[in-house]
This record gives C-alpha cells, sequence and structure tokens, in this order.
C-alpha cells in the first residue's frame, strides 16, 4: 500500500515533503477524509494525492492567514528591517521600537531646523551699493562662484528653500551668554538693557539657561539687528538699501536646502531598501511540526472542507449515472456548495480569532481587565490599609 513517505512528489509544491509530523499525519489525513465523506458506504472518488494536495493547501492558508495576523500586529517594528523569506521572524516575539514614529516625525524636526535625513548648505550673496533685490538662483553662490541652485544636491533640480539668513554676527549675539560665569545672562541683560539700574544675581536651574537662550536668539534677532529681508518668489529684498563701498563689497550669507527625495537621503540608509509592506515582511512558511492541537484541528477541517467541493466538482461532470433499470442521481452540487461555506466560515471563524489577538486588541483588553480589577478592589474591605495582602 502506498504511503505518503515513499510516494514520489505526493504534494504539488513539495512545501511539507520532509517534515516528519506533517509525513506522520498525511496518511490519517487520506483515512480522515474519506470516512467523513462517507467511503464505507459509497466510494469516494478521490485519490491520495488529491487529498495530500487539499491537506497542503489548507495549512498553506493557515500559515498565509496567521502570517497576515502577524504583520498587523508588528510591521511598524520591522518597516525598514532587512527583507527575504524563510527567516523565522513568524516565529519570534520582536522588541517594540519607535522607529515608525521617529520617522514620520523627521520631517517636522528638519523643518525646525533640529536634525533631519537631509543636508543643507551655505552660498552668500554679494551685495552692490544701492541694490537691494537680489535672485536667489542666480546671484547665491557658494565659495567657487558656482550657483546653489545648481549644487548637485539639488538633483533632479527642486526649488529652493530658505533655511535661515545670517543677517547678524552670531558672536556677538552671544557673548554674554556663558553658564559658566559667574554673573549668569539674566544679570548681564539686565544690566545692557538697562531693565534695572542694579546688577542682580541668581541661582538658576539649567532649564531657566536653555529658555533664556531662546529668549536672547530671539531678542538678538528682533532688536539688536541692523538689517532685515524679505523674501517674495525668487526674489529677497534687503533693509536698509545697502550702502558697501565698491571696493570692498559686502556679503550676506544664507543657508539652503532643497526639496528632499524621499528616496535618496543625504546618506547612504539602508532602511531605505527595507521591509516597506507587508509584501516584503521577513516571514516564512509555518513549519507543521511547530503548530499545536489548535492549529492542526483547523487544517484538518478545512482539508475536509476542500475534499468536499473537489469531490463535488467531480461528481458534477456526470449528473447521473446509468445503471440497469434506473439512473443513479450524484450529489455534485451540493457537495460543492457544503465545502465552499464550510471554507468561508473556517476562515471566517480563524480571522476573527486572530483580529480579536493582534497587539492592539490585547493591550486593550489588559487595559478592561485592570480596570475592571481596581472597581472590584475598592469594594473589598481593605485591611491594615493595605489593598494587596502577600502570604
Amino acid at each position: 500500500m502506498a504511503t505518503f513517505a515513499n510516494t514520489t512528489s505526493p504534494t504539488p509544491f513539495g512545501f511539507f515533503d520532509s517534515d516528519r509530523d506533517f509525513i506522520e499525519e498525511a496518511d490519517s489525513m487520506v483515512t480522515f477524509v474519506k470516512r467523513k465523506l462517507g467511503d464505507d458506504i459509497l466510494s469516494v472518488e478521490l485519490t491520495k494525492k488529491q487529498i495530500w494536495a487539499c491537506f497542503e493547501e489548507s495549512f498553506c492558508l493557515y500559515g498565509a492567514i496567521v502570517n497576515e495576523h502577524q504583520a498587523k500586529s508588528q510591521l511598524a517594528n520591522f518597516l525598514g528591517g532587512a527583507t527575504g523569506s524563510l527567516s523565522g521572524s513568524e516565529q519570534r516575539f520582536p522588541r517594540e521600537n519607535f522607529e515608525f514614529m521617529l520617522r514620520r516625525a523627521e520631517p517636522y524636526a528638519m523643518d525646525a531646523g533640529l536634525g533631519g535625513s537631509y543636508n543643507t548648505i551655505t552660498g552668500s550673496i554679494t551685495t552692490s551699493r544701492d541694490v537691494q533685490d537680489y535672485d536667489l538662483y542666480t546671484d547665491l553662490k557658494d565659495a567657487a562662484g558656482n550657483t546653489l541652485f545648481s549644487n548637485s544636491l539639488n538633483d533632479p533640480q527642486t526649488k529652493m528653500k530658505i533655511v535661515e539668513v545670517f543677517h547678524f554676527s552670531p558672536s556677538n549675539a552671544y557673548r554674554f551668554f556663558d553658564t559658566t560665569s559667574a554673573t549668569n545672562y539674566l544679570a548681564n541683560e539686565f544690566a545692557f538693557e538697562s531693565y534695572t539700574p542694579e546688577t542682580v544675581f541668581y541661582i538658576l536651574p539649567v532649564f531657566e539657561d536653555v529658555l533664556r537662550a531662546g529668549m536672547l536668539d530671539m531678542s538678538t534677532r528682533v532688536r539688536r539687528s541692523n538689517y532685515s529681508y524679505k523674501i517674495s518668489g525668487t526674489k529677497i529684498r534687503f533693509f536698509p538699501q545697502p550702502t558697501g563701498e565698491p571696493v570692498k563689497p559686502k556679503k550676506i550669507w544664507i543657508r539652503v536646502g532643497f526639496s528632499p527625495n524621499a528616496l535618496n537621503p543625504a546618506y547612504e540608509d539602508a532602511s531605505t531598501y527595507g521591509v516597506s509592506n507587508v509584501s516584503n515582511v521577513p516571514f516564512g512558511r509555518l513549519v507543521y511540526s511547530n503548530i499545536n492541537s489548535i492549529g492542526r484541528q483547523w487544517v484538518r477541517q478545512y482539508t475536509q472542507a476542500v475534499c468536499t467541493e473537489l469531490l463535488g466538482l467531480i461528481r458534477s461532470k456526470f449528473s447521473s449515472v446509468p445503471i440497469p433499470g434506473a439512473d443513479l442521481q450524484l450529489n455534485g452540487s451540493d457537495l460543492v456548495g457544503h465545502g465552499r461555506e464550510d471554507q468561508t466560515s473556517l476562515r471566517d471563524s480563524l480571522a476573527e480569532m486572530l483580529a480579536a489577538l493582534t497587539y492592539s486588541a490585547m493591550l486593550e483588553d489588559e487595559a478592561g481587565a485592570a480596570e475592571n480589577l481596581t472597581n472590584i478592589l475598592r469594594k473589598i474591605p481593605i485591611p491594615n490599609g493595605r489593598a494587596i495582602i502577600m502570604g
């Protein structure tokens, strides 16, 4: 009698042909399916290879549904990671990370001047006497005299974004701010700005220095700057009108950036080529030997449902079979309907169970349980002022 182990190419794809538990169960599956379909009463027109093919299909579908559930729970942690298949990631419980949220927040940090994945460059505009208006795309140049708009960072060429105009001297702006000095910034600020006629000393926490550093920066830009500017389109206008000598023209330094290319950051970022969606999450096929009784029973029932449909399709080829004195009516259409209904029911029940077990759903359940426990403990007498007694 032919068995799964001594049959050549028993399944269409051979995914589990070397799995010990799959091999042992495959022969039992033939007996299970045929008896469930009434083989002892009426011959079931299914070969062993057909049943084994249904068995393989059922377990592949089970693995796909489980992996889909895992991807929903873990995709944010895998994004940007290594791709591939058969890596064993589907069998592991990953460590949570903030990479997805940090990547989403990065553009805001970049616009605020606090980092980002794209470089900015600095150039200057040489001002001319009595000329207020200059073109940022043609007059803003680097040290070699090349326009910043033509810089290699701007490839393909996009519009230029002004990040900062250095219209004051940083060394002068911050000369009074020194956290190591015995006379702190506040005393200096009061003395130089004449807010009070006397020098006052304070003992300040560190965050005070941080806040006042920001205040100093704003004060420098608004009250101490001798110059201002206005940008309109590609033009920048300086106030007041430049009066520099032709022999020694003045330069205005400007830092700019370009529209970022989402797939071409300033540095070689391997995560750009990593996991980007469900299609390349490194989840491989499940191993039948690792599946518990819950999963195996689902696979058995789904195998029977697929075999029921297949048997119905076979019997539907002949609506009746002539026998002496009458015609034998076959139930092909009924079997097809029952098989498909059972498959739909099994898929829905598995999907519903897994949806309730995503990490986010389990967090909601834990939060609800904690709240209910708190409500119960409120109604329990507290001995010696202690809500929970150990021992």
